[in-house]
């Protein structure tokens, strides 16, 4: 009897290690979920992602993109950038969507929307989730 109260109480003690640390990886990851995407002209880009908090995470992003840019926030998703090729500093198209697939779509048809011929993803990033 001792022993297998014993191992049970091992057991317990186990099953309360793996959901301490389970759980302790979950807080992890949504704590660090906040990123953003610089989009300047002729195709340039800054992104940063996993970062505590939106405002760091917009500053680090601008800080990679050259020129005059505009940050966009991305929390748990994506965000892409997609550019003309035959005009780089003409059209481009951003966006930001919960999965890649949608966001890789809808960054080239806003490209397409705003006149350009041959479109095509210049960046793109995934925070946390996304």
């Amino acid at each position: 009897m001792i022993i297998s109260t014993i191992a049970a109480q091992r057991r317990a003690l186990f099953v309360l290690a793996l959901t301490l640390a389970i759980g302790g990886t979950r807080f992890v990851t949504q704590a660090w979920a906040a990123g953003a995407f610089a989009i300047g002209k002729c195709g340039a880009y800054g992104e940063a992602y996993d970062f505590a908090g939106e405002d760091a995470a917009r500053l680090a992003a601008l800080k990679k993109c050259r020129g005059e840019c505009t940050a966009i926030s991305m929390k748990r998703a994506c965000a892409a950038l997609a550019i003309d090729m035959a005009n780089p500093c003409g059209a481009h198209g951003y966006a930001v969507r919960p999965h890649i697939s949608s966001t890789l779509n809808e960054a080239t048809r806003e490209c397409y929307k705003f006149g350009g011929k041959e479109c095509v993803i210049r960046a793109w990033a995934c925070d946390a989730k996304g």
